[in-house]
């Protein structure tokens, strides 16, 4: 396999990250009496031992986790519970909207800050298409309202925007730890479960979820608060992360359909809006991607 085909296989197994975490408002509304750090250690849980099964099932020990650099420790598990910790914290001192609209801006700065790696070079096309989703996506969070940052709440925006540099910083420097196998995450996520339950022991009140709330929490589990980071590891490692920088936008996009179709949300102008400046961005962004796909496919 040839440098472009595998980048173009590692972007498609990223972009299915991407999908799962369109997933989450979902899942969440079916369980959200749970406490966020509750649901956040009962979901790495189930992702743990989906991974340790993986590990299983393609003959690594449990062992072999102890063996990985403890600088990789160390950046797997900022970056799953840092983005998770300071995330929630701007969720407790913040509006949601403008919290979530901050933590948002982690799609952009991966595409900035992909800049810096080696080999990589940062194009006007990838910087317009990343900033066309991030408006974008802005419509979708503020559904096309203006809204102003109020001083009351500068603690939760300081919280928000260390939880998208947290994860920008963690996906884009998962770049240069490409000889450690994905099925580190089933360490990580382990780690971050049992974080996720001390903050929510300090935090928090237990509540035990009801009906179709368990469902929801092994959805999570399965996808978005869980599979979707193994999948995610093996796209920033191998595919190319400007494209799944500006394609990250599409998860609130394809969030706010899915919502729709279950008649949880209601159709506006700015969900219009938003899909073209996201579908936009996202092409504009992997123009030379897909135009080395078009090459390659007319030469064959």
């Amino acid at each position: 396999m040839d440098s472009h085909a595998r980048e173009l296989k590692g972007t498609m197994i990223g972009l299915t990250a991407i999908i799962m975490w369109s997933t989450l408002a979902t899942l969440t509304s079916y369980c959200k009496a749970v406490p966020p750090f509750q649901l956040t250690a009962m979901a790495f849980t189930i992702a743990t031992g989906i991974g340790l099964v993986w590990m299983r099932c393609q003959g690594h020990a449990m062992a072999n986790l102890r063996r990985l650099p403890l600088n990789a420790w160390l950046l797997g598990v900022s970056g799953l519970f840092g983005f998770h910790f300071f995330y929630f914290m701007a969720l407790r001192h913040a509006p949601v909207v403008h919290a979530s609209l901050i933590s948002y801006l982690w799609p952009l700065l991966i595409v900035l800050m992909s800049a810096l790696l080696p080999g990589e070079r940062l194009r006007w096309y990838h910087l317009v298409g990343a900033l066309a989703g991030l408006i974008g996506a802005s419509l979708l969070v503020t559904g096309g309202s203006s809204f102003s940052l109020g001083s009351a709440f500068f603690v939760g925006y300081g919280f928000a925007l260390l939880s998208a540099v947290t994860w920008s910083g963690y996906s884009v420097l998962s770049r240069l730890f490409q000889a450690v196998p994905s099925y580190s995450i089933s360490g990580f996520c382990g780690v971050t479960a049992v974080l996720a339950f001390a903050c929510h022991l300090l935090f928090e009140t237990t509540v035990v979820p009801s009906g179709l709330g368990w469902l929801a929490v092994l959805g999570l589990g399965l996808g978005p608060v869980g599979g979707a980071f193994f999948t995610w590891d093996v796209g920033v490692k191998t595919g190319n992360i400007k494209v799944l920088g500006a394609l990250s936008y599409a998860a609130p996009l394809l969030s706010t359909f899915l919502l729709l179709a279950l008649g949880m949300a209601e159709p506006s102008w700015a969900l219009g809006v938003a899909c073209l400046l996201i579908v936009g961005g996202a092409l504009l962004a992997s123009g030379d991607m897909l135009f080395r796909l078009g090459k390659q496919l007319s030469s064959n």
